[in-house]
């Protein structure tokens, strides 16, 4: 993925990682428009970073997804990345009956279907350009489990499979799929996680990721150094040793 002079459109970028990812793409050059819920933080964004446009989208609503596609295209025609970043992650207890049933059900609409209908939207669009990307972005938790969240370790895994999946159907045509795996980072996709001393530091996170970008364009997975020990624990055949101590030594040990 060629990070200059591209037109990337990130949903879920008005907070953490991807706030932080879209100042780092607009800072090199690339036109950078950012969606979110709140219009307040959209123009807060705007504020400080002018050159950064911005639509409103709440990717748990197909209408809302439909609406701001066609406005992103129509302001934007050379739009030919997109990264599908919005997420929430929440703990869930399954073992109290039914009581974890609503929060799974908003994780997956989320997590998973939100991607889905991003690149339902813009697929077409997408193809018809000479060079494309979609950058994914699932988790550390794809590959080993936290226990007090399964609903999002699920959804996770899930687009991690399912980014393998979209490269084989895309692999004879103009877009490329780039998954970026996020270990754990200081942000407030849960409570307190921005404090938590054992994240990586947000701007260390970008930092890293940008290199890895600039440094490899044809990297298929963005695997920042604290992610490897999680991605790779099954391949390295420490898999039970990982999850131990993932679950032992913090809470929110990936994002």
């Amino acid at each position: 993925m060629d990070i200059t002079g591209r037109t990337v459109f990130i949903p879920g970028a008005t907070s953490g990682i991807g706030r932080a990812f879209a100042i780092a793409l607009a800072e090199r050059g690339n036109t950078v428009i950012v969606g979110g819920r709140r219009r307040e933080r959209i123009d807060a964004i705007r504020r400080d970073h002018p050159a950064i446009d911005g639509v409103v989208i709440d990717t748990a609503d197909p209408d809302s997804v439909a609406r701001a596609a066609a406005e992103v295209i129509r302001r934007h025609p050379d739009l030919d990345v997109l990264v599908t970043m919005a997420g929430v992650m929440a703990a869930e207890d399954w073992r109290s009956p039914g009581g974890f049933v609503a929060n799974a059900e908003r994780t997956v609409t989320t997590n998973l279907l939100g991607p889905i209908r991003l690149i339902g939207a813009f697929i077409e669009h997408l193809l018809a350009q000479p060079d494309a990307t979609i950058v994914t972005v699932s988790s550390g938790l794809a590959f080993a489990p936290l226990r007090p969240t399964p609903s999002y370790n699920a959804t996770k895994a899930a687009i991690h499979m399912l980014s393998e999946s979209l490269r084989l159907q895309y692999a004879e045509t103009s877009v490329g799929v780039v998954e970026l795996v996020p270990p754990s980072v200081q942000t407030d996709l849960m409570p307190g996680h921005a404090e938590n001393p054992q994240a990586q530091p947000l701007d260390d996170f970008i930092a890293e990721v940008m290199a890895i970008l600039e440094g490899d364009p044809d990297v298929r997975e963005v695997l920042v150094e604290r992610v490897e020990f999680l991605r790779h624990g099954e391949a390295r055949g420490d898999y039970d040793e990982v999850v131990r101590t993932l679950n032992r030594t913090d809470p929110h040990a990936a994002r």
